[in-house]
């Protein structure tokens, strides 16, 4: 697998992921601006079978081969997220450093951003010897059930 490029700025919109592409000298064919396209208007993390499946029931036909070329080509430039997990790889729309919420009933991930407290970082370099220059959390856990408001 390729070295992933991170890029100078944050991917922050569907046209920044756009931009970026062009920055890179990368063509913007039709399929890929159409896997783009569906990871901002989705906003979740997707199989490459779901892209392909959704893609084709809207009808922008695009063959398995393109689908997984593109996204090779997405992630490896840092220009969409590839999650690695047991039963295959999930793409999604946010590129940068970020963690996740694992629901383990739903299979959903939830993208969030976690600051830890300097002070926390600091105690972890001192019992690693490891300067901290970035991290992602994954937190896992089931959905919590409605809770009603009490009456008074």
């Amino acid at each position: 697998m390729s070295k992933q490029v991170t890029p100078s700025k944050p991917i922050r919109s569907l046209d920044d992921a756009i931009n970026h592409c062009q920055r890179l000298g990368m063509r913007l064919s039709r399929q890929r601006r159409f896997i783009l396209e569906l990871l901002w208007q989705a906003q979740e993390h997707l199989s490459a079978r779901e892209i392909y499946d959704r893609l084709n029931r809207q009808g922008k036909e695009i063959g398995h081969t393109s689908v997984y070329q593109n996204l090779e080509a997405l992630s490896a430039q840092g220009i969409i997220e590839c999650i690695e997990r047991s039963d295959g790889r999930l793409y999604g729309n946010i590129s940068d450093s970020h963690s996740h919420v694992n629901c383990l009933d739903t299979q959903q991930i939830l993208d969030i951003h976690v600051e830890l407290p300097e002070e926390l970082l600091q105690q972890i370099e001192e019992q690693t010897g490891v300067r901290i220059t970035d991290y992602r959390i994954n937190f896992y856990g089931y959905r919590q059930p409605e809770i009603a408001p009490m009456e008074v």
